[in-house]
């Protein structure tokens, strides 16, 4: 079976970039240890410091959507809320 691979592009309001980037990488560690996970990476734009992007790989979907109802989760939802301009995520397969 193929693993999972995802995109995660959060873009913060200007003046909340860096409470949205503290909030994210609160969801490094505990991201991690979740089961399926294989690769959990977060990056910062280099011109453009309120844009992050996640690049994830998962076993599988069905242990994605478990990551995804973790309390981690749920908790930098409502910490950023009304803080985030833009969200958008991508799932994606390998082909070569």
């Amino acid at each position: 079976m193929n693993k999972l691979i995802i995109i995660a592009k959060i873009e913060a309001f200007p003046e909340h970039a860096e409470f949205v980037k503290q909030e994210l990488l609160k969801l490094i560690e505990p991201s991690r240890q979740d089961p399926g996970s294989v690769q959990y990476q977060l990056h910062q734009d280099n011109s453009n410091p309120s844009l992050f992007f996640f690049y994830e790989v998962w076993e599988n979907e069905a242990l994605f959507q478990e990551h995804m109802k973790k309390a981690h989760l749920i908790n930098y939802i409502a910490a950023t809320e009304g803080k985030i301009k833009d969200f958008s995520m991508n799932e994606l397969t390998v082909i070569s």
